[in-house]
């Protein structure tokens, strides 16, 4: 058990004594205080560490996501349709068939993909165009719905646009391939 010492005659006196037992002395009143600066160091501590962790994890997950986007992201689907372009117009000008040439391919906007052909013994003024794109405008349909090769472009919801010229370099006609065609 606790003892306290006065301080003006040293005598022992119990732990819960207001005066000496001796001399009648006050003795000192010690009282257990809890140190509210150390605990409130240890909560504010706390709340540093736990607001660095929230902290460091949000900044490593904004820098991951970052990376993601900047060097693993696939490309645009228009950097696809300018590739895919290019690569055609390397082997271009090319026969299709006895009639019809591919001059070149063009990557549009508004997720549009152009083929320019000349129709290369066919003049304008000699033909009748409405009945020559009756004729053809099923052919294109039924291959930009069948061809394997087409299907990222049907994927993507594409329009096809096939630009005719006549031999003499003239519009000829225009088949638009809008996706609700292709279906």
């Amino acid at each position: 058990m606790n003892k306290l010492t006065c301080t003006n005659c040293a005598a022992a006196n119990s732990a819960n004594a207001k005066y000496c037992s001796k001399c009648g002395h006050a003795l000192p009143q010690f009282r257990t205080e809890i140190n509210t600066e150390s605990v409130q160091t240890h909560k504010s501590g706390s709340s540093k560490i736990i607001l660095g962790l929230v902290l460091g994890l949000i900044a490593f997950g904004l820098t991951s996501w970052a990376v993601q986007q900047i060097f693993f992201a696939p490309p645009s689907f228009d950097k696809v349709m300018m590739a895919a372009a290019s690569e055609l117009n390397k082997s271009c000008p090319m026969m299709v068939d006895q009639y019809t040439r591919l001059d070149n391919t063009i990557a549009m906007p508004n997720n549009s993909f152009q083929y320019n052909y000349t129709l290369v013994d066919i003049d304008r003024a000699n033909v009748n165009l409405d009945t020559m794109r009756k004729y053809v405008e099923p052919s294109i349909i039924n291959n930009v719905k069948t061809n394997p090769d087409m299907k990222i472009y049907r994927d993507n919801q594409t329009t096809f646009v096939y630009y005719y010229k006549d031999k003499n370099g003239e519009f000829a006609f225009k088949v638009n391939v809008t996706p609700e065609m292709y279906e």
